[in-house]
């Protein structure tokens, strides 16, 4: 089997464009939310001492399976150590191997080398073992360039491994998939910029089409063609049977709604296509009506869309009206297993602003409780 690393960046971008064509997500109400349960102190406690750990994804198989090897999963979570403010964190983040067995969780260090990656930071991805049963692709972003000041420059890469007794290994060199066209998607070196406001082009996921065979990568994205500050859209690009990548249209877009629709991936359940994000209230514009920090989707009855909010309104799961800030970053495995991280938990209403001592002791940096989803159409339940 080819290898499935693109042979070269900037594949040729589709010839027309009509943003028209582009599913808007604008809800217009949060009467119902589905809230997830409270984060105790017993659910912070770290799984590796002395780091902290956030957005994870698992390895999964080609059809979204989470895979098991040797009798243990294996998860990449971002990690960074523990500084005295949490958000100093996004400057040091490395993607981080663990698996997890019966005998809980097993620490595996960085996944990549020292220097492997062509960014100043490791961010978030996704992981994908091939049908081959031994070929993984590691997709991820390359945040800055390495050995340049720190930017919020963003760029694609996928790395090839294998996976042996000891897990996935044996990197080969990065390779960036697409670039960012300016004309649907924001490029921009981005030198300086404030956590919640940058623009995207990152969180690379891996989804292929039953119905078609056909590999697709989903991301975070900007919409290049409004001026609006708040100018969300979840991207696509496709594989083609040599190897390369050709960038797609945007699948969902959030013009005057939201900056940032996190962290997109679909599962494919009973013939419908969920679309998964995770966004926080903070990140919605000022004329939207602003939901709570959770987990958001859209269904489908093909990858092309029309998209359709869950639920009425897109919400599928939020952190508790009196705990806003307790978990995030959601990722729904096939399984329909949710998992997250836990954010800045038993704040029992108090600010970090008021209360800048909370910023490390109630900060949790470590997997949040997983809970799961129940499907029915295009509703999706908490169980």
């Amino acid at each position: 089997m080819k290898p499935d690393l693109p042979s070269a960046p900037g594949a040729a971008s589709l010839p027309t464009f009509d943003p028209a064509a582009v599913t808007r997500w604008e809800p217009v109400a949060f009467d119902r939310v589905p809230e997830i349960a409270p984060i105790a102190a017993i659910d912070s406690t770290p799984i590796l001492p002395g780091l902290d750990l956030w957005d994870c994804w698992p390895l999964q198989h080609e059809d979204g399976r989470t895979v098991t090897h040797r009798d243990r999963q294996w998860w990449f979570f971002l990690s960074a150590p523990c500084f005295p403010d949490p958000v100093q964190r996004h400057d040091a983040a490395r993607i981080r191997l663990v698996s997890r067995g019966a005998d809980g969780w097993r620490d595996h260090g960085n996944a990549m080398p020292d220097g492997h990656s062509p960014g100043s930071r490791e961010w978030a991805g996704s992981a994908v073992l091939l049908d081959d049963g031994i070929t993984v692709l590691l997709l991820f972003t390359a945040a800055g360039r390495r050995d340049e000041a720190p930017s919020f420059e963003q760029r694609l890469f996928a790395c090839q491994g294998t996976l042996g007794a000891d897990g996935p290994s044996g990197w080969q060199a990065p390779r960036e998939m697409f670039v960012a066209d300016g004309s649907r998607y924001v490029l921009d070196r981005q030198d300086s910029g404030r956590v919640g406001e940058i623009k995207g082009f990152r969180d690379p996921a891996w989804f292929r089409d039953p119905a078609t065979g056909l590999r697709h990568i989903l991301f975070t994205g900007s919409a290049a063609w409004s001026g609006d500050p708040h100018n969300g859209v979840i991207g696509s690009a496709t594989q083609a049977n040599d190897g390369t990548w050709t960038l797609g249209d945007p699948l969902v877009e959030a013009i005057g709604v939201n900056n940032e629709l996190e962290r997109p991936h679909i599962l494919q359940r009973d013939g419908r296509y969920y679309l998964f994000w995770s966004t926080q209230r903070h990140t919605y514009g000022p004329a939207a009506v602003a939901g709570p920090n959770g987990l958001y989707a859209m269904v489908a009855n093909g990858l092309d869309g029309p998209w359709r909010p869950v639920n009425g309104n897109a919400l599928v799961a939020a952190n508790p009206a009196d705990e806003p800030t307790q978990g995030y970053s959601w990722w729904v495995t096939g399984e329909g297993a949710v998992w997250s991280f836990v954010d800045h938990w038993g704040m029992q209403g108090r600010s970090l602003a008021d209360h800048p001592e909370l910023l490390r002791s109630h900060f949790g940096g470590t997997p949040a409780p997983v809970f799961h989803l129940e499907f029915d159409g295009d509703s999706i339940l908490l169980r």
